[in-house]
């Protein structure tokens, strides 16, 4: 297993709950927790079009990586959740990807 792969494995989604909106309530296993409003995401992707109706955008579920993920399929990374819940940016998904030994596998 790499070292990148080790680290992905640090953000996990405990909890989510709709807010109102296109907000969600997010909880994390780090302990973190904030609220994610999605309305950008939700105009910007032509795969995310029906959740503009907010009846289909409240039936999201945790899968079982746990990632938040709708019936059509449609799914958002904990990372990228994590993000914009905290604040915080996970400096590890920003740089490239190390094997076991610390080289850079974008080499």
């Amino acid at each position: 297993m790499n070292l990148w792969f080790e680290r992905a494995a640090m953000v996990a989604l405990r909890d989510a709950s709709y807010v109102d909106g296109y907000r969600i309530a997010l909880t994390f296993s780090d302990g973190e927790a904030g609220i994610v409003d999605l309305a950008d995401v939700v105009a910007l992707f032509p795969a995310a079009a029906a959740l503009r109706d907010h009846q289909v955008f409240k039936r999201f579920t945790l899968d079982e990586w746990p990632t938040l993920v709708w019936p059509n399929g449609f799914d958002l990374s904990p990372e990228m959740l994590y993000e914009r819940a905290t604040g915080k940016r996970l400096s590890w998904l920003h740089e490239p990807p190390v094997d076991t030994t610390g080289h850079s596998l974008n080499a």
